[in-house]
């Protein structure tokens, strides 16, 4: 797994109980199936080229792409920002 720079910047900003919890899904749902995607946690962004997957972690979301065998972070962003960071940094299909 990859975290783009972007990403550790995101995380590093994060409080220390909410960047724990981050951690702990992101190593739980995407090391082993980060395509399975699930009502509740993973969700396949339609029209989208990038990024093509989004985790929830209760009100962060975690944008990310696979290619083959790697996940790549791109993005760990509050509920509240993710709408304006996929207009902004998405990349329609």
């Amino acid at each position: 797994m990859i975290l783009a720079p972007e990403a550790v910047e995101d995380l590093r900003r994060l409080t220390a109980n909410v960047r724990t919890t981050v951690r702990t899904a992101l190593d739980t749902h995407l090391r082993h199936a980060p395509e399975k995607v699930s009502r509740s946690r993973i969700k396949r962004l339609r029209g989208l080229r990038r990024p093509q997957y989004r985790l929830r972690v209760g009100e962060v979301r975690v944008f990310y792409d696979v290619s083959g065998t790697t996940v790549e972070v791109l993005a760990i962003v509050a509920k509240s920002e993710a709408e304006s960071w996929l207009a902004q940094f998405g990349n329609p299909g």
